[in-house]
């Protein structure tokens, strides 16, 4: 079986407008957005795991990079992992506990993704979900996550590409004239600059980058649009198009 064999069964057209739909409820009902992600994050954890090793991933340790505290840590418990959530920013862990995640299980650690506070091959699955477009340098991420995830376990990062329709977040497609126009484009319209800033908390992160990246560390399983339906999965493997395609690309990989 190969490793995304049972999700690529769950990735239909229908799956991939549901969560289109709640992409509108980020910055006005994260409880609603972020449950909705986090609950369907946890299935393609779950079946990723299963095609890699073939058993239940119930009582594995997962180390969520980026995720803070909150939704992930309860959809992830609720299936029967140990969550360990690390998460730099205190304003983001401020923000998910006025949503209402304060009694979230698991346990938490305020450290950079960069440099991350655990042994080598201490965890079975290391998770990253939408930050790698958030750090200035994402592939160091990337190996830390590899370092820290065991031989034979499972690393899954995931991030928005630059030049897809979601790459510029809140700033929406105005991105596409360049992400310091599109900056001082919201600011001059909303009288405050966006909270993902061209520059400083958004970067721009190419696909080709990624599975360059991936390639070259000798762990790479799969790699596939996180959000499109099976049957246009083929975008990964056409340079340029994919770009512009993919909008938010999954590497998974196996450290041996």
């Amino acid at each position: 079986m190969a490793a995304t064999d049972l999700f690529a069964r769950r990735a239909t057209l229908a799956r991939a407008v549901r969560l289109l739909s709640q992409f509108r409820y980020e910055q006005t009902a994260p409880a609603r957005f972020y449950g909705a992600l986090a609950d369907d994050t946890v299935a393609m954890v779950t079946e990723l795991w299963r095609g890699l090793g073939g058993d239940d991933p119930a009582d594995k340790t997962v180390l969520d990079v980026g995720g803070g505290p909150g939704f992930f840590a309860t959809a992830f418990a609720d299936a029967g992992l140990r969550y360990i959530g690390v998460e730099p920013d205190p304003a983001e862990v401020h923000a998910m506990h006025a949503a209402g995640s304060a009694t979230s299980p698991g346990s938490f650690v305020r450290a950079s993704g960069m440099a991350l506070p655990f042994a080598d091959a201490s965890v079975d699955i290391c998770l990253s979900s939408n930050v790698a477009e958030h750090v200035p340098r994402p592939w160091q991420l990337g190996n830390e996550m590899l370092r820290v995830t065991r031989p034979g376990g499972l690393a899954v990062l995931s991030y928005t590409v630059w030049l897809g329709p979601f790459g510029g977040h809140e700033m929406g497609l105005t991105h596409y004239l360049g992400g310091q126009r599109a900056a001082a484009r919201y600011t001059r319209r909303h009288g405050h600059p966006p909270k993902n800033n061209y520059g400083s908390s958004l970067f721009a992160v190419s696909a080709a980058e990624g599975l360059d990246w991936a390639r070259h560390t000798g762990a790479l399983v799969a790699a596939f649009p996180r959000y499109h339906p099976r049957w246009a999965w083929s975008l990964t493997k056409v340079p340029g198009i994919r770009e512009f395609g993919v909008s938010n690309l999954v590497l998974v990989l196996q450290p041996r």
